[in-house]
């Protein structure tokens, strides 16, 4: 019988093997505990983001959790609630980072509309209006221009007429009748029936861009390509899709002027399309200017009745300030045409041209009479209401502008779709939860899981 021997060096080598086995087992079992722990807080995260407020998306195209779960009340224990309801209990959950819809002046909202748009529609539907915003920009700068030329020439005019003692007439004087008309407030004077205007008001301190707001926490990673002017002009047109506007108002909305309330963030259709108005007449009126300063033939008939004026005035010194005055109200003329083709639906050129100008000046000084019975051409080639309010949009203050539109989205979603306890800053678009959980014997995991919406 042969006897088997093992010596101290191989014992040391088995027990080393058994040992390395063992480690590895242990540690096999230990990811694997790992692994299956992360897969339940992924799996409960996915899980409560698939509770996305479903009207939200359907009208808006926006993806977002509401936080208070129909309580009407925020509190981040809901979430965590829900997150273990899903599959993520036996184990600490801590939210480390979170996203509202709100946070940044409605950076969030903004981003996820230029996603959204980008993939939509690609940013082929900004570059077809590319070329226009600099024409857009000469617009706003040619109405700044205007306004400073015409009152250092009105300033000149009525010092001239006070150091001489004398007045311009008053009869067959369209300085006069414009000067009245403005008094008359625009909406009067552009409008065929001004009372038609909606009478829908919201009370502005209620509002989020009002208001004191919940807000997340955590700096998350941004997303590349969100500012420029092609995200401007993106993000101008989701909101000319999916807002309405005088010519084509909301008659269910908190306001039926939508478009023009992102514009003019007053507390009423009326107010807002006031401001809307004014803007975009002191916009016509300074191109309309511009224009006429390129014509002889309109500035020789403004000379003569200037000339004429002044005589009647018996100081000839002043012919050359009367003309200028008369230029600059009839752009102004000009302009409230334009703004009356506009409002009926109909197109204005960006640049006028001697058979697209519209006022005679002969017909100036019926300017917001009785007798004042003109309405705007439809020009062809021109542009419409809605690209003239796109136009406004692209050169207003973008924050501003993402907080009103979260403004009319959380009225209309508690108005039109009835969800009285929706609120916009309640609203969560990104997460990062650190989760702890106890293994075994002592081991303690910790780890973080992220999700946003894409």
């Amino acid at each position: 019988m042969k006897k088997g021997e093992i010596t101290a060096f191989l014992s040391l080598i088995f027990v080393l093997l058994i040992s390395f086995i063992g480690a590895m087992v242990e540690s096999a079992s230990l990811q694997a505990a790992k692994n299956w722990r992360r897969a339940d807080v992924d799996k409960a995260v996915y899980s409560a983001f698939g509770e996305y407020r479903k009207e939200l998306l359907e009208e808006y195209e926006l993806f977002a959790v509401e936080e208070s779960y129909e309580s009407g009340q925020f509190n981040e224990v809901n979430l965590l609630t829900r997150l273990e309801y899903y599959g993520a209990g036996g184990m600490e959950n801590r939210l480390e980072k979170l996203q509202l819809l709100t946070d940044n002046q409605g950076y969030p909202f903004r981003e996820q509309v230029i996603t959204y748009m980008k993939d939509y529609s690609g940013i082929s539907i900004a570059e077809d209006v590319l070329g226009m915003s600099g024409k857009w920009e000469e617009q706003e700068t040619g109405g700044e221009r205007y306004e400073e030329s015409e009152a250092e020439n009105s300033q000149a005019l009525e010092d001239t007429l006070t150091e001489n003692e004398t007045q311009l007439p008053e009869t067959d004087n369209p300085l006069q009748t414009v000067s009245a008309a403005k008094s008359h407030g625009v909406l009067n004077i552009v409008l065929s029936d001004p009372q038609q205007v909606s009478n829908k008001a919201v009370r502005l301190e209620s509002m989020p861009s009002n208001r004191s707001l919940h807000s997340g926490r955590g700096a998350f990673q941004v997303e590349k390509n969100m500012e420029g002017t092609v995200s401007n002009l993106l993000f101008g047109e989701y909101l000319l899709r999916k807002f309405s506007m005088a010519t084509q108002p909301n008659e269910d909305g908190a306001l039926s002027y939508e478009l023009e309330y992102l514009i003019g963030g007053k507390g009423s259709d009326r107010e807002n399309l006031e401001y809307v108005v004014k803007r975009l007449l002191w916009m016509r009126t300074g191109a309309n200017y511009l224009y006429l300063m390129t014509d002889m033939q309109k500035q020789a008939e403004a000379e003569a009745m200037a000339a004429a004026l002044a005589s009647l005035a018996a100081l000839p010194v002043v012919t050359e300030l009367v003309k200028q005055a008369l230029l600059a109200a009839w752009a102004y003329g000009e302009s409230v045409m334009d703004l009356r083709s506009l409002l009926q639906g109909k197109k204005v050129v960006l640049v006028k041209t001697a058979e697209s100008w519209q006022m005679q000046l002969s017909a100036l000084g019926k300017l917001g009479t009785p007798e004042d019975a003109g309405d705007g051409a439809d020009m062809e080639g021109g542009l419409e209401y809605k690209e003239y309010l796109r136009m406004l949009l692209f050169l207003g203050n973008k924050d501003s502008c993402s907080m009103r539109a979260l403004d009319l989205i959380e009225k209309n979603m508690q108005q039109s779709k009835g969800l009285t306890f929706f609120k916009v800053d309640y609203c969560v678009t990104k997460i990062q939860v650190k989760s702890i959980v106890s293994l075994r014997r002592g081991i303690t995991y910790e780890f973080p899981t992220y999700f946003a919406y894409r």
